[in-house]
C-alpha cells in the first residue's frame, strides 16, 4: 500500500515568515534535529550563500516531512517580487498551498499577485496568519484584509487565544463550543443549496453531527477550492505549527494519477550539483518512472535515458531509484530538457501560470577579455535554471543582455556569478523593455528572386490585436503554390522577425496571414525563406507603421494624511491614473497605475520624504500605449531587412 501523499506549495509576500514556517514544519514533525534561523542564515531551504547572507530565499526550494502517516512535499518559494519567477514555475506542480500572511502588515502586493494565480489554477488553498505575538499584530485587522483583497470566503478554523506579547496559541473552532461550530456551518450552508434548506429546516446540528457529517462537507470544500480555511500562529514560536500540520493533511488534496501506464509529467526546474551534475526535478501526473527508464520529451520530441532519481532537501540527496505518479524528484540524466517541457504522454499536465514578465534589460560587463569565453558559459548555465533571464549573446558584437524583474534579482546575480563562478562581473543600467504593435491594418511584400540561385515570394495581411492577444499566425495558401515544408518554414520564421520592430523591440498583439506564396521548381532552396520572411515582415511593419507600448503597474499607496497632497502632485508628474483617496484616521490610500519607466526610484523617493511610514506595494499590470512626445528607441542587432541588399549578403555571409 503506498502511503497516502500532499503537493504543498508555501507562499507569500517577503518578510511574512514563509521560510521561518517552512523550518517549524520540518522541525515539529521531526524531519530535522534541530531549528536553523533565516536571520542567522541556518534556514533548512535557504541553503545558497546568497540566501544565507541576505536572509531571503532566492531559489524554489524542494523539501518532505511525515505527519499522521502522510508524506507531505513542501516547496517552499521566494517572496520577493524579483523572484516570481520561481513561483510561477512551483504553481504548476503544486496540488494545494498554504498563503502566509502577515498578522501585522496583512494583505501586500505579492500576496495578491499569488492568490490570484492559485484561483486561476483552481489549486486549494490554505491561508496562515502569521506573527500573531509581535507588537501590532491584529487577527481580526488581517482577517478583513484577507476577506476585503482575496476572497469572502475564507473561514477561520481555529480561535485566537491572546493577542501581540500574550498571544499564547489557538483552539479549534470545530471543538471549542456551539457559537464557534455555528459560523463553520453557516459558512458551509452558503455555498450549497440543499445543506442551507437543511440547516434552516433542522437548526444547528449537535456536537457530534458537526464534527462528522458537516465537518466532511467543509473539507470536501476546502479540498475543491470553494472555501479557504484560516489559522493562526507565530511560526518563530513554534504556536499554530502543528494545526497547521493537521490543516494540510485533512484540508489539501491527495494528488490523483494512476501509476500503472504510460509516464506523464513536466520538468519544473533545474539544478546543477556537484556530484550528480545536471538534475532535472520532476513533477510525476501519471505513471512511473525508474533508474535507467527511457523517456520521451514531448516538448523536444527527444529520447532520454533516466540514470538517477533523487530526493533532494537542501545540500542532501538520495537515490530512491523509483518516481510515481503524484510524487516529486529530481531525475538525473535528462541533459537536454528545459524547464517547462512536458515528459512522456502529457496526460494529466496541467497549464502554466503567467505570472512574472520581466520588465527590464540590462547589459553584463566583465572585468578583462580572458573572462569572456567563462562569463558566457555561466549565464547559459543561469539562464538554463531561470529562462525568464532570457540571455542575448550577440556574438559580433560580443555582448551579453539579461531581462531581469528588478534591481534585488541583480545583486542576486551578481553574488551568484562570484561565489559560484568566480567572477566578478557588473551589469549597466536597467532600462525598461517597450513593445511595439501595428498602427493599424495593412500588407508587408517580398520578392527574393536575385541574385540566382533563389526564389521566394511571400505576401502577408497583417492587423493589430487587442492588448495581451499576443501572436496570431495562420497561413491560406496553396501547396502547389507553396510546398508545406517551405510553408513550415516561413511559420517558424515568422516570431523571430517580430523580435525587432522598427524601434528595435518586439513587436506584439498582431494578427499575421500568409495570403501569398511562391517557390521555383529549380532556383528554390528552403533557406530563401529564412531569407525572405524578414524582409516581408519588416516591408509589412514599415508601410503599415508601429506605436510604441509601455509596461504599466498597478499601485496601492498609502501615506500619512500630511503628504497626500505632495503624493498626490508627484503622481501626476509620473503620468499616473488613480483614484479618488480612501482616508482612514489620519491616513490616506491611494490606488492607480502608472508606468515602469516614470517610477524606478519612486518607492526610495516616497520613504526618504515621509522617514519611513509610507507602504507601497506594486505589480505588474499589463502593457499600454505610450504617449506620442515618448521616444524610445533600442539600437538594432544585426542588419536591417529593410536594407535589402546589405542584409541579403549578411544572411548569405558574404558581407565583409
Amino acid at each position: 500500500m503506498t502511503a497516502s501523499r500532499r503537493n504543498v506549495g508555501i507562499f507569500a509576500h517577503v518578510d511574512a515568515g514563509k521560510t521561518t514556517t517552512t523550518e517549524h514544519l520540518l522541525y515539529e514533525s521531526g524531519r530535522i534535529r534541530a531549528l536553523g534561523d533565516v536571520d542567522r542564515g541556518t534556514a533548512a531551504t535557504d541553503w545558497l550563500d546568497v540566501e544565507r547572507e541576505r536572509g531571503i530565499s532566492v531559489r524554489a526550494a524542494t523539501t518532505m516531512f511525515q505527519w499522521n502517516g502522510v508524506s507531505v512535499n513542501v516547496v517552499d518559494t521566494p517572496g520577493h517580487v524579483d523572484f516570481l519567477s520561481e513561483v510561477e514555475r512551483s504553481l504548476r506542480v503544486m496540488d494545494g498551498a498554504v498563503l502566509v500572511v502577515s498578522a501585522v502588515e496583512g494583505v501586500q502586493a505579492q500576496t495578491e499577485v499569488i492568490w490570484h494565480a492559485l484561483r486561476k489554477l483552481n489549486i486549494p488553498t490554505i491561508l496562515y496568519i502569521n506573527k500573531l505575538d509581535r507588537v501590532g499584530a491584529d487577527a481580526e485587522r488581517a482577517l478583513a484584509d484577507i476577506r476585503k483583497h482575496l476572497s469572502r470566503r475564507a473561514v477561520p478554523v481555529e480561535r485566537t487565544i491572546g493577542a501581540a506579547e500574550t498571544f499564547e496559541g489557538v483552539r479549534v473552532k470545530w471543538t471549542s463550543g456551539p457559537d464557534d461550530r455555528a459560523e463553520l456551518i453557516e459558512a458551509i450552508a452558503e455555498t450549497d443549496e440543499a445543506l442551507l434548506e437543511r440547516y434552516l429546516e433542522e437548526g444547528p446540528p449537535t456536537a457530534e453531527e458537526a464534527c462528522e457529517s458537516w465537518r466532511d462537507a467543509f473539507v470536501e470544500r476546502a479540498r475543491g477550492g470553494m472555501l479557504f480555511p484560516v489559522l493562526f500562529g507565530a511560526s518563530s514560536k513554534g504556536i499554530g505549527i502543528r494545526e497547521l500540520m493537521d490543516c494540510i493533511v485533512q484540508y489539501l488534496p491527495e494528488p490523483g494519477g494512476d501509476r500503472v501506464g504510460p509516464a506523464s509529467g513536466v520538468v519544473f526546474k533545474i539544478e546543477r550539483d556537484k556530484t550528480m551534475g545536471r538534475m532535472a526535478y520532476v513533477r510525476l501526473y501519471r505513471g512511473t518512472l525508474r533508474n535507467r527508464d527511457t523517456v520521451r520529451n514531448l516538448t523536444l520530441g527527444t529520447d532520454e535515458k533516466v540514470t538517477q532519481i533523487r530526493k533532494v532537501e537542501g545540500q542532501k540527496s538520495e537515490d530512491v531509484g523509483v518516481l510515481e505518479a503524484g510524487d516529486i524528484a529530481a531525475v538525473c540524466g535528462l541533459q537536454q530538457a528545459r524547464i517547462g517541457d512536458v515528459l512522456g504522454s502529457g496526460e494529466g499536465v496541467p497549464e502554466e501560470a503567467q505570472l512574472a514578465v520581466p520588465l527590464l534589460t540590462v547589459q553584463a560587463h566583465w572585468a578583462n577579455e580572458a573572462e569572456y569565453p567563462r562569463v558566457v558559459a555561466a549565464l547559459h548555465e543561469l539562464a538554463d535554471e531561470d529562462p525568464l533571464l532570457s540571455l542575448q549573446w550577440l556574438q559580433d558584437e560580443r555582448e551579453l543582455h539579461l531581462k531581469v524583474m528588478g534591481p534585488i534579482q541583480l545583486e542576486i546575480l551578481t553574488r551568484l556569478l562570484e561565489s559560484r563562478f568566480g567572477l566578478a562581473v557588473t551589469f549597466g543600467q536597467p532600462s525598461v523593455i517597450y513593445k511595439e504593435t501595428l498602427r493599424g491594418a495593412g500588407e508587408g511584400f517580398v520578392a527574393y528572386t536575385m541574385p540566382k540561385p533563389c526564389w521566394a515570394i511571400l505576401r502577408f495581411a497583417m492587423e493589430p490585436l487587442p492588448r495581451g492577444a499576443g501572436l496570431q499566425y495562420e497561413a491560406d495558401v496553396r501547396a502547389e503554390d507553396l510546398l508545406p515544408q517551405y510553408q513550415n518554414e516561413v511559420a517558424r520564421r515568422v516570431p523571430e522577425a517580430l523580435q525587432q520592430g522598427l524601434y528595435g523591440w518586439e513587436v506584439v498583439d498582431v494578427r499575421i496571414k500568409l495570403v501569398e506564396g511562391q517557390h521555383h521548381v529549380w532556383h528554390t532552396h528552403p533557406l530563401d525563406f529564412v531569407v525572405a520572411t524578414p524582409m516581408g515582415i519588416m516591408d509589412g511593419l514599415h508601410r503599415i507603421g508601429t506605436k510604441l507600448l509601455e509596461p504599466m503597474l498597478r499601485f496601492r499607496l498609502t501615506v500619512p494624511e500630511e503628504f497626500g497632497g505632495k503624493v498626490m502632485n508627484d503622481l501626476v508628474l509620473m503620468r499616473a491614473s488613480f483614484e479618488a483617496p480612501e482616508p482612514h484616521g489620519d491616513r490616506m490610500t491611494i490606488q492607480g497605475r502608472v508606468p515602469v519607466a516614470t517610477s524606478l526610484d519612486y518607492a526610495v523617493k516616497l520613504g526618504s520624504m515621509t522617514k519611513g511610514r509610507a507602504a507601497l506595494s506594486t505589480f505588474f499590470d499589463g502593457y499600454d500605449e505610450c504617449p506620442p512626445d515618448v521616444r524610445a528607441e533600442r539600437p538594432r542587432r544585426g542588419v536591417n531587412p529593410l536594407d535589402t541588399a546589405k542584409y541579403i549578403l549578411s544572411a548569405r555571409k558574404a558581407l565583409t
